[in-house]
């Protein structure tokens, strides 16, 4: 894409403008430590102008991930394509240096130069990158007053919050105007308010930079917050990969099911008796063809369930209090089934009860949608 301060220009100091991103392709990719793989063979696709967010337990691949995106790491299989350009292969025949993928990395740690100012660590990659004075003095002013940090241009790290340190690490990671922005981790050092707010400023520099967005996080308020879309990982491979909203309203495995969703959904292990669900001495509805008679995972969303003050009420399972929540107009309930499994349910009003108090919880006539005993989503149709 041509810069807006001219062709030849641009190509001398290597400058884009703000809208400039790439597509981001990852196949097949895979990376193997001593013979175990922290990534499995995973494939995303996502268009320019993205927001992806790795979702996912620790462990489960995310970092390493995006470690192979920034160029930290070489996978042992697959393939990475930013745009058309290849980036990196598993077999080693294309692996382009850190330097030259026009990415740009926000550690978890911000990584600043302590004895460097705001303004000269910002603007530290663009002299690395020979950009001539006056270009990195302008363009380290647009993005000090875009991040709001203008003021602290002359201070070091030492001298700032957290807060704004991030802010300045993300300020530095924006300055060359890269096609593809990195996220690890980044709010994680951040207190609850910094982090709703820096999310904010997080959206606001996507939208502003046009860059292709790649952020790390085991927190799905997060993802569901930022993404355009998510790759909710687990044990090194991709469980579902689709919008947030997709994830949330149609989880392909119950790990996504009890993973996304504020609260979670609850999965209850049901057995199959004569085409009939059964927990906890309670039938609980039409058993999904074909179930045989083993087991069969349902999920019941927070707000399907009800509360009961007498457990002895037809369709009620006996659990214990343990918690409640206030969460915008609604309260969840987390109570206790007899295995000890936590259930969230959501309703209008709290109860009057203490921690260990006896309930009953109402199940409806269905689950909202039942998985086999590996917690893969069965599709059959139930009738009765």
């Amino acid at each position: 894409m041509t810069s807006t301060i001219g062709t030849d220009r641009a190509e001398r100091t290597g400058m884009r403008s703000e809208a400039s991103s790439a597509s981001l392709t990852i196949t097949d990719l895979r990376k193997d430590f001593g013979g175990t793989a922290a990534v499995d063979g995973i494939s995303v696709d996502v268009p320019a102008g993205s927001f992806l967010v790795l979702l996912g337990p620790s462990g489960c691949g995310k970092t390493t991930t995006l470690r192979m995106l920034a160029g930290l790491e070489n996978p042992t299989g697959g393939e990475i394509r930013f745009g058309d350009r290849v980036i990196a292969r598993g077999d080693g025949t294309a692996l382009v240096a850190p330097a030259e993928r026009g990415a740009g990395l926000v550690f978890q740690s911000y990584a600043l130069w302590p004895h460097k100012t705001v303004r000269q660590n910002i603007e530290w990659p663009l002299t690395v990158a020979r950009w001539p004075k006056e270009e990195r003095r302008s363009r380290g002013d647009r993005v000090l007053s875009m991040l709001a940090i203008s003021d602290l241009a002359d201070r070091y790290p030492g001298e700032i919050s957290g807060g704004q340190q991030q802010r300045v690490a993300i300020a530095r990671m924006i300055a060359p105007q890269p096609e593809v922005l990195l996220f690890d981790e980044p709010l994680s050092n951040l207190d609850a308010r910094l982090r709703v707010e820096t999310r904010g400023e997080l959206m606001r520099v996507h939208r502003s930079s046009g860059a292709t967005s790649v952020y790390v996080t085991h927190d799905q308020v997060e993802a569901m917050t930022m993404a355009t879309h998510i790759a909710l990982m687990k044990d090194g491979r991709i469980e579902q990969f689709g919008t947030p909203r997709e994830l949330l309203e149609s989880p392909r495995t119950a790990f996504a099911a009890t993973f996304i969703g504020t609260p979670p959904a609850n999965i209850v292990e049901c057995r199959v008796h004569e085409g009939r669900l059964r927990a906890f001495g309670v039938d609980c509805g039409a058993a999904p063809p074909p179930s045989g008679g083993g087991t069969v995972r349902a999920m019941y969303r927070a707000g399907s369930v009800g509360i009961a003050a007498d457990a002895s009420e037809p369709g009620c399972v006996e659990a214990t209090f343990a918690d409640q929540v206030p969460m915008a107009d609604r309260w969840v309930i987390g109570v206790d089934l007899p295995d000890g499994t936590r259930m969230h349910v959501s309703r209008d009003t709290p109860v009057g009860l203490l921690p260990g108090d006896a309930l009953g919880v109402r199940l409806p006539s269905a689950p909202d949608a039942y998985f086999d005993a590996s917690g893969e989503l069965l599709d059959a149709e139930v009738s009765g």
